[in-house]
């Protein structure tokens, strides 16, 4: 497995990955490939950065995150579809934790509720449960209201 450091010019097919990873996670968020090629070239100029990690062919996954003194947020991990279930998720936390992530800082990542693959994985990596966020719509806010 390679691994690169990722540069603005990756920022197009970054883009494009999260718009896949966004649908195969069922999340609600709206924007288009264009809007998510803007978006990470934004993050890159900032505070994240971004590993790709390739086989010899392709890209197979690629991690986002931020790092500061105290922890690591992972806001994106994603390994294509094709490459799935055949160790490379793994293999890829293998290497963030042992040649790129410092070994003393905490690792956070946040995931769907609904998304049991990525919430099995997690747990399989050796994550533990920190928080869980509940929201509640406008609609159904008021209709919970009357019926008090």
């Amino acid at each position: 497995m390679l691994y690169r450091l990722a540069s603005l010019d990756d920022s197009e097919v970054l883009g494009e990955l999260n718009h896949q990873l966004i649908q195969d996670e069922g999340h609600r968020n709206p924007m288009t490939i264009p809007e998510l090629v803007t978006r990470m070239r934004g993050w890159l100029e900032t505070e994240y950065r971004a590993y790709i990690f390739e086989d010899e062919f392709a890209i197979v996954a690629y991690a986002l995150y931020r790092e500061d003194k105290e922890h690591i947020y992972l806001r994106q991990f994603f390994v294509l579809r094709g490459k799935r279930r055949a160790g490379v998720g793994q293999q890829c936390m293998k290497i963030l934790f042992s040649q790129v992530w410092p070994k003393d800082r905490r690792i956070t990542v946040d995931v769907l509720c609904r998304n049991e693959v990525g919430v099995a994985f997690w747990r399989a990596m050796g994550f533990t449960d920190y928080c869980l966020t509940l929201e509640i719509y406008p609609d159904l806010r008021t209709r919970n209201a009357l019926a008090l």
